[in-house]
C-alpha cells in the first residue's frame, strides 16, 4: 500500500471516530469523505477531501496538492458512476457538477482566502484547478 492509500486510511478512520472531526493539520477544516467507482477497477473508492458549504450543497476542490495532473478521485466522478459522500455521522448519494467562469472563482477564491494552502496549490500548477458542486441526489 502507497503512503497516500496510508494516510487516506488513517485520516478515514479519525474522521469515522470522531463524528466527522480531523485534528493534526486539518484542525478546523471542513472535511468530507467522498465516495466514487473506479473508471478502470469498478472497485469503490474513498477519498477525504477539504470541503466548502453552500447552503444545503458541498463544494469540493481537485488540488491534488499542485499535483500537474487532476486527482484519480476527480476522473472517477467524470466517470459518471455513483457518487456519495459522509459528512460529519451522515451518508448520502450526490451529483456532482463541475463549475466554470464566475461560479467557479466565486468558490475559488473564497476556498484560497480561508485556506491559503490552496492558493500555494495553484502556484504550483500549470492547470486550472477544477472545482466541483456536490448537490444531494436523495
Amino acid at each position: 500500500m502507497s503512503d497516500l492509500n496510508n494516510w487516506n486510511t488513517q485520516i478515514i478512520e479519525e474522521f469515522r471516530a470522531n463524528g466527522g472531526q480531523v485534528g493534526g493539520r486539518f484542525e478546523g477544516v471542513p472535511m468530507l469523505l467522498l465516495h466514487t467507482t473506479g473508471a478502470r477497477t469498478g472497485e469503490t473508492r474513498i477519498n477525504p477531501l477539504a470541503y466548502q458549504p453552500h447552503g444545503d450543497n458541498l463544494v469540493i476542490f481537485a488540488s491534488y496538492a499542485g499535483a500537474p495532473k487532476n486527482p484519480a478521485w476527480f476522473h472517477n466522478l467524470m466517470a459518471g458512476g455513483p457518487v456519495s459522500v459522509e459528512v460529519g455521522t451522515e451518508a448520502f448519494p450526490v451529483r456532482a457538477r463541475v463549475t466554470e467562469g464566475s461560479e467557479r472563482e466565486k468558490y475559488w477564491s473564497k476556498q484560497k482566502q480561508d485556506f491559503p494552502t490552496f492558493a500555494e496549490y495553484e502556484q504550483k500548477t500549470d492547470r486550472e484547478i477544477p472545482v466541483i458542486v456536490l448537490e444531494r441526489a436523495d
